[in-house]
């Protein structure tokens, strides 16, 4: 244990969820039944707009300085046996976690809410996230998004669209859940959501915005109505004809899949281009209506982001849950895409423990040797940990770990003209890597 004192040491907190370091022990992160201490060497100072959570019902697994050995920490023992539990970073977009917060679950644990649980420590005075950076672009910086200039953009959008009720829609985003996509659109900068389904062909155990039966809360409230076209043309072109290289997303997390409503997205995509050819017009989909995705790409779609949990079809089930479609008309939908010259990235949703595992980082690659996207959207899943692992473990067993920083490279490396990152691209940084 000579390099004990390079170790990020503990954090833990109490039942007030008060969090506080705890000497003699070091940080520790999990990817599946592998353990890992944290060093600066492997972490990075925490990002900002990361935030602190502490886990109730589990209990933390620390590194015993002194034993060399990772225990289960229940109790503080310098503070009388009082119960301590583990703390995980929610961190910023543009980062993929390298391992999930170490802890073990107490008896009748309950599910976790919706989001990642990165491992953490604290170092010289500050808090280090077990994270890697895949996306440098500040397109999600809240320092970048001061409340008044938000709340200045809401009221001009008020002046310039009255009784339109996508932005009414979208204000509530900004204003109450915090949304950095709405916020973006009210201060004029970056890409703009145009949310419209309100029905889903899926039931992704990680829903945003509709949780039935499962004992999880949805963090937002999906969108209750359809905007007509004219209320969509009007949101994109405010933006689109302010921001340079500018883009409009349909599908986000108030919302279902945009491939069901693609009756009144169409003709908005074709008055958005008959008044402007400025921008890039976006859809993110489980893209499993390649009929539906063709018609969009008629009307002048400019991209896509199809969301993958795995390239396996078991594996994908298991978390989408599909409903009245397959696997292999998600991969119809990105083969005409492609055949159509559309960019098309993969909204990747990746967790330590499994997708770091040899067989899905094989199942990856061949799909992507099959499948020639232009990009990866490294994208944290949020997501119970164990609930995930215990998923996926019903259907195959996997080997050890590999990293999700070494995965990362090998796909990188595998693939060196296929972008990496976190945003949907402007069109202008389209590339065909294969070409």
């Amino acid at each position: 244990m000579s390099k004990k004192t390079r170790f990020l040491t503990a954090l833990v907190a109490n039942r007030r969820g008060e969090i506080y370091d705890l000497e003699g022990y070091a940080a520790a992160g999990m990817a599946g039944n592998q353990l890992v201490p944290l060093e600066p060497e492997n972490t990075v100072d925490m990002p900002f707009g990361g935030e602190l959570m502490f886990l109730p019902d589990r209990v933390p697994i620390l590194l015993n300085l002194r034993s060399g050995r990772f225990e289960q920490v229940a109790t503080d023992p310098y503070r009388c046996g009082e119960p301590v539990f583990p703390v995980a970073a929610f961190n910023s977009p543009g980062y993929v976690v390298r391992w999930i917060s170490a802890y073990a679950e107490r008896d009748n644990a309950g599910d976790l809410p919706l989001f990642s649980y990165g491992a953490v420590g604290w170092h010289h005075g500050g808090y280090r996230s077990a994270v890697f950076r895949v996306d440098r672009e500040r397109r999600q910086d809240l320092r970048l998004m001061p409340p008044e200039a938000v709340k200045a953009g809401v009221w001009t959008k008020r002046r310039q669209m009255p009784g339109n009720r996508l932005r009414e829609h979208l204000e509530t985003c900004a204003l109450v859940y915090g949304c950095p996509a709405a916020k973006n659109f009210f201060l004029g900068r970056c890409e703009a959501p145009l949310p419209t389904s309100q029905r889903c062909n899926a039931r992704c155990r990680g829903c945003l915005s509709h949780q039935k039966d499962s004992g999880i809360p949805h963090s937002q409230n999906r969108i209750d109505f359809t905007p007509t076209s004219k209320e969509i043309t009007a949101v994109a072109l405010a933006h689109l004809r302010q921001v340079k290289r500018g883009v409009v997303s349909f599908g986000q997390g108030c919302e279902g899949d945009p491939l069901l409503a693609v009756d009144v997205i169409a003709p908005a995509i074709r008055s958005i281009r008959a008044a402007t050819g400025r921008g890039t017009i976006n859809v993110n989909t489980n893209g499993s209506r390649p009929a539906a995705l063709n018609f969009l790409m008629d009307a002048g779609l400019d991209s896509i982001r199809i969301s993958l949990n795995s390239a396996r079809e078991n594996f994908y089930n298991a978390y989408f849950r599909p409903g009245g479609y397959r696997f292999s008309d998600v991969v119809a939908g990105i083969d005409l895409a492609l055949r159509r010259r559309v960019h098309v990235a993969l909204n990747y949703l990746n967790l330590p423990g499994f997708t770091d595992t040899p067989e899905e980082v094989a199942a990856l690659k061949h799909f992507l040797r099959q499948h020639p996207v232009q990009m990866i959207q490294w994208r944290n899943l949020n997501f119970d940990p164990m609930r995930y692992w215990e998923m996926m473990a019903t259907i195959l067993p996997h080997g050890d770990p590999l990293g999700m920083k070494a995965v990362f490279e090998e796909v990188r490396c595998g693939f060196p003209r296929m972008r990496h990152g976190y945003f949907n691209p402007p069109k202008e940084k389209f590339s065909d890597p294969y070409q």
